[in-house]
């Protein structure tokens, strides 16, 4: 005899049969259920991939060991490798370029410009020079294919001029204005105009992810440290010797220092460009002024203008390793390595004269006789990618 189902009975065995239906799904169903497609919100949710390090739009650093990868000899851009090899030499007293064919050591065309030019600076692309007219607030481009003069452009108080790594837009350093002018790169067109607290800004050099630039003020002895992007001062100091008056900025290979040429203070001073604390001395010579980076990036050239001399830095012991000595004395001022490093150029400034010194050696070359007042020459063309401004400062 069957056992006697009661209502209770029947609800519970219901129950658990439907558990059991409920839980039974094949394994095929399963997968489906695990691996089936996010909704369309949680497919378009993507990963932002972060920013390459370094200011938005520079070409990346080659070596992060070496700044100046790009410097080595024989490393010329399409852009210039046509162009014939030239010393531009703008005499600040006669108000003329000097273009010296370094081949032969000879003046081979003098081109009139503004008033009182200070330094010829090779454009960002590589493709203008630009003559930086100071008194005759102007820029004169020369074109580094034909030699040839353009249309000046007017700028005010163009003493001297930066390009952002970028190449976005050119930074004039309008000494007796007390400004730093961010210009459209091309058309030069004021961008912003941002007041110093300092007197006689005139040199700069870019850190090597190129977010900020350490400028000199030449009259008061200060530095100053500037947002790239924001194109702001965000950091002042005095440098701590009396009557300071630093010159050239330039950045060490590893881009961990910068070091500060000081007219008065007779050395260069070695900056924490990150911290931006108190720099230290380090002796050179009478009247220490230009810097310049052999293309191998293992010393550096250093212009002694008050006693005619070159000293010249190792960069990996940190340290002065010689000093070369012009015959006869001068007044080495600023300057260029020639495109295969052979070449140091340098103005005299109160000579009327460029001095040609072998690198491997320090003997001079040639003396050659220019006009009043030489300054701010450039040996073009040199390797390197873009160029960030001066004489030729080069990545």
């Amino acid at each position: 005899m069957p056992p006697t189902t009661t209502p209770r009975t029947a609800a519970l065995l219901g129950g658990v049969l439907l558990a059991v239906l409920c839980g039974c799904g094949t394994p095929a169903q399963k997968t489906a259920a695990t691996t089936a497609s996010p909704s369309p919100s949680v497919r378009a949710r993507q990963v932002t991939p972060p920013e390459p390090p370094g200011l938005a739009g520079m070409p990346p650093v080659l070596d992060p060991r070496n700044v100046y990868a790009a410097d080595a000899p024989g490393k010329l851009s399409p852009v210039v490798k046509d162009f014939p090899s030239r010393v531009y030499v703008p005499n600040t007293n006669s108000d003329t370029v000097s273009v010296i064919d370094p081949a032969t050591y000879k003046v081979i065309e003098t081109i009139p410009v503004g008033r009182q030019p200070q330094h010829v600076v090779p454009s960002w692309d590589l493709k203008t020079l630009w003559v930086n007219n100071d008194l005759g607030d102007s820029l004169t481009p020369i074109d580094p294919a034909t030699g040839k003069p353009g249309k000046t452009v007017a700028v005010s108080d163009p003493y001297n001029l930066y390009f952002t790594p970028n190449g976005k837009y050119a930074v004039v350093m309008a000494s007796m204005d007390r400004e730093l002018v961010f210009r459209d790169a091309h058309t030069m067109k004021t961008a912003k105009a941002v007041p110093v607290g300092c007197a006689g800004v005139n040199h700069a050099d870019f850190s090597a992810d190129g977010r900020y630039f350490i400028v000199s003020c030449e009259f008061s002895g200060d530095l100053l440290k500037v947002d790239t992007e924001k194109m702001k001062v965000v950091a002042q100091q005095k440098l701590p010797f009396e009557g300071a008056m630093p010159q050239d900025v330039k950045l060490s290979p590893d881009g961990g220092t910068f070091y500060i040429a000081d007219m008065k203070a007779d050395g260069m001073w070695v900056l924490d460009g990150e911290k931006f604390t108190t720099p230290k001395l380090l002796k050179t010579g009478k009247g220490c002024h230009g810097l310049y980076v052999s293309r191998d990036a293992k010393e550096m050239y250093i212009s002694n203008r008050g006693e005619g001399s070159v000293s010249v830095f190792d960069f990996a012991h940190r340290k002065l390793a010689k000093k070369w000595h012009l015959p006869n004395g001068g007044s080495p001022d600023m300057g260029g390595v020639s495109a295969d490093g052979k070449v140091l150029w340098l103005a005299g400034r109160y000579d009327s004269e460029v001095y040609a010194i072998d690198t491997a050696t320090g003997k001079q070359l040639a003396r050659i006789p220019v006009g009043s007042g030489p300054h701010g020459l450039a040996v073009y063309p040199q390797p390197g990618r873009y160029s960030l401004g001066h004489t030729g400062v080069f990545r």
